[in-house]
């Protein structure tokens, strides 16, 4: 253990039914109506056969594993952790409406000196089949 926020290996996980509220409240609130989302007689002609989540969507849930990370470390007064943002993003299988998602969000490496923490991100169905990975960074800034 260290003194810093988190420590390698440490881990959060979250699930998520993806839903069809989700998709189109997240297609009306980005703009992205593409036929992937929102068709389902467009998407039956495809390889897929059905609708696919967002992406961006998945980052979303990533996002949220990383909040609940940051919320089971060691928060101290004296600095907050924001996002420095998502590396290495590959969607790897699709996501259809009515598959269940876990992300599972485990910090890889510490940075005491340059204050940041990158953490490896896996997300799977509810097969096990790997959907989704990401690095996420998060630089811990000074509340003074």
């Amino acid at each position: 253990m260290n003194d810093f926020y988190v420590d390698i290996g440490d881990s959060v996980s979250f699930s998520k039914t993806v839903g069809e509220s989700d998709v189109y409240l997240f297609a009306g609130i980005t703009g992205d109506l593409a036929p992937n989302h929102v068709d389902e007689e467009y998407m039956k002609r495809s390889s897929y056969g059905s609708r696919i989540a967002h992406g961006a969507l998945l980052i979303g849930y990533m996002s949220t594993a990383s909040s609940m990370a940051i919320a089971a470390s060691r928060n101290g007064a004296a600095e907050t952790p924001v996002s420095l943002g998502y590396d290495r993003i590959r969607f790897l299988a699709p996501v259809f409406l009515g598959d269940t998602i876990t992300v599972h969000y485990e910090i890889a490496a510490v940075d005491e000196g340059r204050r940041r923490s990158v953490a490896d991100i896996r997300v799977t169905n509810q097969s096990g089949t790997l959907v989704a990975v990401a690095q996420h960074i998060l630089k811990w800034v000074s509340n003074t």
